[in-house]
């Protein structure tokens, strides 16, 4: 049955009289409540200047010093931040830095554009924020922000002028946020600064938690205090409750969404206390890798989180219910992961290697003192990663073991190299020298990232258990197929290519280097010359011609790049400048002419598939032809024969990248060339062209280096050359190690004056490895010539 129009009439006018009532209402209403909880502050505030002991019941903590106690109620504790302010603003008070009218955001008001915010009197305090109903004498104070070195305060946004014809000034306590509204950014921006010179002014605030950290520290001579300190602070030991309030002291405020990472967060008061939720679920996980590393990625994406996880997990593993039970022993192997990943601040660093010892000294030739004693050396060797341990890498740190990574050596069998969350990619290159007996060679050798798409250098310094973590991410959900990813020794640079004996292992991997230049294109030559390096290649791999030999894929024999040379090229149409011509084509294109389209490209495709087996079929039957040629040649022989032709090319032994030249040497516009990095020379190959346009020896070349993230500067005599690659470090990290291979040393940054201090040494290169890869610009001494 419908309600009479009188009857909705009283439903409307109370129900606007209620909104009304809690937008203007809101004030008086605060002004009670805000008292209140400003009293009710957090226990875990301290001003870093006070003395004394600290004793609260339940889980809050006690604080004794020098054997006396005194009791410091919560409510107290925040009287003594709070100054008492009489009934009104004082026009003539000498401690009010900044007062004025401005407009404070009620619950919901800037969101409702038909009720506008009200404005209140603001005075800003040494002390405190504070706004009144008026400016007259005898106003009622409505509300006070207390502020601290915890506080922070927001700049005027843009994007809010734009949507509302406001610049907000936010300033962030911990229990209220204060949004403030002005139409004058000048207005915005002097209280901004104020309030912000004012926070500054504050002394650092200490939690309960650091304060019993600093009595740890200063009585670990004395057993019988230190027992009674974590007698009487709850705070220090395993608590099975939630967590309120984090352990150290953070800014009030929400994070900085524009950071870097898929995940978003909110304040890192609210991050700690989650974080500590999540530790508690260790306890019960049957899997607790997966939740281990979503903790370490939090704690990677918020740096500021490390330490308090640190405390917390020194915390839970402080004399818990069941010392050595499962869920005492996921804490401390969480605490193993964190130590091989991320290093704390020395406080917290101090505090945790007390807590690794009182462990070993209370249950020794335990689980957790085993753990406690591979923390602590895991803490000496951590230096930071780029990304949190793999899935693999949780599991081996559980057990305290090594990781087994496989490399890849091209003409050899792989090698499987034991390493830990700390060994480095030039550890595992002097290994592998050292294992296949190449110590003796002069050429340089490195670890190689390969893909399907991209091959790139390990930088020496780099962490191999940071690739194998981007190998797992790229990997996905493909985790039964072959990896998209792995490591391969190859060499890197080549200083001697004529003295390598052809029974070694090096010069197998020659070999296997060569051919993929050849394959991806890199070598210059004839189609009959790669028809008969395809046939070498059948022989060192089959013997002699055999109709049972296994055949390998074309594209594994001959660069594809010349199969598809020879298909004729698609007909290229440009688009149409009409507008209406390029409408009536979209309608078309939506229709039934749409699909003649399509069935029309498709049998296009087809016809160019169909002809491309043919002239796969007409290659590979000339390679099996040559190869017949090849009866009675050994092994050995084919491959030495290889190499040989592809010597010939005058650019055998540099290594090229693709760029595109922007500055050339006739003013030209930008051209694609090949830029070959040897160790004699830079030269500049037009591709498919054996000659080189030109070379540069290194006597010729006055500096180089990154012009940007894309371009790279090579200044030759008396001009600039730029080229745009996406390979910018990978080419001055190259130069960087012939030039110090070459005796060659390293001048200051093009930001950095030169100073006059005497020549340096030159740098010492390890031999057989690359250097590691950084932000290079490198001027090589006058005088010096390798043609």
């Amino acid at each position: 049955m419908p309600f009479p129009g009188g009857l909705w009439w009283l439903l409307c006018c109370r129900r606007g009289f209620t909104l009304l009532r809690r937008d203007y209402g809101e004030a008086e209403r605060e002004a009670d409540g805000e008292a209140e909880e400003e009293e009710e502050a957090s226990f875990e505030l301290r001003a870093q200047g006070d003395q004394g002991s600290l004793e609260v019941s339940l889980s809050q903590p006690t604080r004794s010093s020098s054997g006396s106690e005194r009791s410091l109620l919560v409510a107290e504790e925040m009287r003594s931040l709070i100054v008492e302010k009489g009934p009104g603003p004082v026009e003539d008070d000498p401690d009010v830095l900044v007062k004025g009218w401005l407009q404070r955001e009620m619950r919901g008001c800037m969101k409702t554009p038909w009720i506008r915010p009200r404005k209140y009197w603001f005075v800003l305090t040494p002390d405190s924020l504070d706004y009144y109903s008026s400016n007259e004498k005898g106003a009622r104070r409505l509300g006070s922000l207390v502020l601290t070195s915890l506080c922070s305060v927001l700049w005027p946004d843009k994007q809010l002028y734009k949507e509302t014809g406001y610049w907000s000034v936010t300033v962030f306590g911990r229990k209220h946020c204060y949004r403030l509204y002005t139409e004058h950014l000048n207005e915005a921006v002097r209280w901004v600064c104020a309030v912000q010179k004012v926070i500054d002014s504050k002394a650092p605030v200490q939690t309960p938690t650091q304060l019993l950290m600093r009595d740890v520290e200063e009585h670990r001579d004395s057993p019988e205090v230190l027992e009674q300190i974590y007698r009487c602070n709850p705070i220090l030991r395993y608590t099975s409750g939630p967590l309120y309030a984090p352990l150290l002291p953070f800014p009030y405020g929400s994070l900085d969404q524009s950071a870097p990472g898929p995940r978003s967060y909110t304040t890192l008061r609210d991050e700690a206390v989650k974080l500590f939720n999540s530790l508690q679920q260790l306890e019960s996980e049957r899997d607790p890798v997966p939740l281990m590393q979503g903790v370490l990625q939090t704690c990677l994406d918020l740096p500021p989180l490390v330490d308090e996880i640190y405390c917390q997990l020194v915390k839970q593993t402080t004399e818990p219910p069941a010392p050595g039970g499962q869920g005492d022993l996921h804490y401390w192997q969480l605490l193993t992961c964190m130590s091989c990943t991320f290093l704390p601040s020395p406080p917290v660093l101090r505090f945790l290697r007390f807590h690794l010892d009182r462990t070993e000294r209370r249950f020794p030739a335990s689980e957790m003192a085993k753990y406690a004693c591979f923390i602590r050396e895991a803490l000496g060797k951590t230096k930071g990663r780029e990304c949190v341990p793999s899935l693999e890498e949780i599991l081996v740190l559980m057990q305290r073991q090594e990781m087994i990574c496989t490399v890849h050596c091209p003409g050899a069998p792989a090698c499987s190299v034991a390493i830990s969350s700390h060994t480095t990619a030039e550890e595992v290159a002097q290994e592998l020298v050292s294992r296949l007996g190449l110590s003796q060679s002069p050429n340089l050798f490195a670890l190689y990232e390969q893909s399907r798409r991209r091959e790139q250098p390990v930088g020496s310094a780099t962490l191999l258990a940071d690739v194998l973590t981007r190998f797992e991410n790229l990997a996905g959900e493909d985790r039964e197929q072959d990896p998209p990813c792995r490591l391969c020794f190859k060499h890197y640079g080549f200083l001697d290519t004529d003295n390598v004996p052809r029974d070694s292992l090096e010069f197998a991997l020659l070999f296997e280097q060569a051919h993929e230049m050849v394959l991806r294109g890199y070598v210059p030559t004839s189609e009959e010359t790669l028809q008969t390096l395809a046939a070498l290649r059948l022989q060192s791999l089959n013997s002699d011609f055999s109709t049972h030999a296994p055949f390998p894929r074309l594209e594994e024999l001959f660069p594809p790049h010349v199969l598809h040379a020879r298909l004729p090229p698609l007909p290229h149409r440009p688009p149409s400048k009409c507008r209406g011509a390029r409408l009536r084509a979209g309608l078309l294109a939506g229709g039934l002419w749409g699909q003649t389209l399509a069935k029309q490209r498709a049998e296009r495709d087809q016809r160019l598939r169909g002809r491309l087996r043919e002239e796969g079929a007409s290659t590979m039957a000339a390679i099996v032809e040559k190869w017949k040629l090849l009866q009675g040649m050994g092994r050995p022989e084919a491959m030495a024969a290889y190499v040989a032709l592809v010597r010939e090319w005058p650019g055998f032994g540099s290594t090229l990248f693709d760029v595109d030249l922007q500055a050339s040497p006739v003013g030209a516009g930008p051209q694609r060339l090949w830029l070959g990095i040897g160790a004699k020379a830079v030269s500049l190959y037009k591709p498919g062209e054996p000659e080189p346009l030109d070379s540069f020896c290194y006597g010729r070349i006055s500096s180089f280096g990154a012009s940007d993230s894309s371009t790279f500067r090579l200044s030759v005599e008396d001009r600039d050359l730029l080229f745009e690659t996406s390979q910018v470090d990978e080419i001055a990290q190259l130069l960087n190690t012939y030039l110090a291979s070459a005796g060659a040393q390293r001048l200051p940054r093009p930001q950095e004056p030169p100073t006059s201090a005497p020549t340096l040494e030159p740098p010492v290169l390890p031999q057989g490895l690359c250097p590691a890869p950084g932000p290079w610009q490198h001027r090589p001494p006058v005088g010096s010539s390798h043609s």
